[in-house]
């Protein structure tokens, strides 16, 4: 279990998008995709799907480090408890449990 999830909001702490907020699109070996944060330029080739090629602006990975949960209008640590037989992950700050 882990204790940031797609779909999740999350806060980015760190670098050149810090302060944003965006909805988690992929997590993958200890990186984040985030809509809309971290965009950077990629130059394609002519393909079936774009026949022109070009220049494309997309979200690049970034370390899950910089990254903090969004609940409630506010960053939050993550911690886990036993609730009911299953684990579940809780936000610090509030103390709710998160979906």
């Amino acid at each position: 279990m882990h204790k940031i999830k797609k779909n999740d909001m999350v806060k980015i702490i760190a670098g050149k998008d810090k302060d944003k907020t965006g909805k988690v699109l992929q997590v993958k070996d200890g990186r984040v995709l985030v809509e809309g944060c971290n965009m950077v330029t990629k130059h394609t080739k002519p393909s079936a799907a774009n026949p022109n090629g070009g220049i494309v602006n997309q979200e690049a990975p970034m370390d899950i480090s910089n990254v903090m949960l969004f609940v409630d209008g506010k960053a939050t640590r993550v911690g886990f408890e036993i609730r009911d037989g299953k684990k579940v992950r809780i936000a610090k700050a509030t103390g709710k449990v998160i979906e």
